[in-house]
């Protein structure tokens, strides 16, 4: 009878770990407090305790693997959800809220989708209007990736209102003339950790940098698009809706990014 079980009445969070060791895992932390406030259950853990637990599923994931922890890369999952009670919709407080989290290979990009870009399609933003919670009820995002999946797409570019939204399961960029654009920071879009990075990396490299409604019209004519997520780090779009973007390559914007990204990971 747990409510994620009979309602998906919960949140998670997905974060990367280079060489076994959390990458921006304090961001994740943040992310988790604000997702888990909006759904008002309670954090069960301090973020010392978090960070224990992902240490030692870590640490043991290696062992049963057999090998070393900071010999490949990993993602943990961590989701809470609101804890077990009879059948009610109703917020039922004082409830110990149930933890599950697991690590497991990351499994990135390949080299050729990073030399060559990837090829996504675009669809309504169909999802409901709190996208900012990272929710573990994931039936719209399940049925946006898979409108891509049925065609062959890598991701699926969502629209609300005639304006940039999200990915289904990462964010989206857009460069035009040399300006990075992404979606506002508000309740229709899961502000992806990558954000505050993007931004950084942006700033680091002399890249203008800006967040404000995209609409369809410059997405479908801008000269780089890029997702980003925990696993995807940065990754171009080189085709969308079957049409080149840009020169249907991987853009200089791009590959400014995707080095300073290597360069944070380097020094976490």
């Amino acid at each position: 009878m747990d409510r994620g079980f009979v309602f998906g009445d919960g949140v998670y969070e997905v974060a990367p770990l280079y060489r076994g060791r959390p990458f921006r895992f304090a961001e994740h932390m943040a992310r988790l407090d604000r997702s888990l406030a909006e759904l008002r259950i309670p954090n069960p853990r301090s973020r010392e305790q978090w960070r224990e637990l992902v240490d030692r599923l870590v640490a043991e994931h290696a062992r049963m693997a057999g090998t070393r922890a900071e010999d490949y890369d990993q993602i943990v999952y961590i989701q809470v959800t609101r804890g077990v009670a009879m059948r009610d919709h109703v917020m039922i407080p004082g409830l110990e809220p149930t933890v599950f989290a697991f690590v497991n290979r990351m499994s990135p990009p390949s080299g050729e989708e990073r030399e060559q870009g990837v090829a996504c399609v675009t669809a309504d933003d169909f999802r409901w209007k709190k996208a900012h919670i990272k929710s573990i009820s994931l039936a719209g995002a399940v049925f946006a990736r898979q409108i891509s999946a049925d065609v062959g797409g890598y991701e699926t570019v969502m629209f609300r209102d005639g304006f940039l939204s999200e990915g289904a399961a990462a964010n989206v960029w857009v460069v035009r003339d040399g300006k990075v654009l992404g979606a506002p920071r508000d309740n229709l879009v899961l502000e992806g950790i990558r954000y505050g990075l993007i931004e950084m990396l942006c700033r680091d490299a002399g890249i203008p940098y800006e967040l404000r409604r995209v609409s369809r019209e410059e997405v479908l004519t801008a000269d780089e698009l890029m997702l980003s997520s925990a696993t995807k780090e940065v990754l171009p779009i080189t085709r969308l809706d079957d049409k080149p973007v840009g020169n249907g390559k991987p853009g200089p914007i791009y590959e400014k990014l995707y080095a300073g990204y290597q360069r944070a990971k380097q020094n976490s």
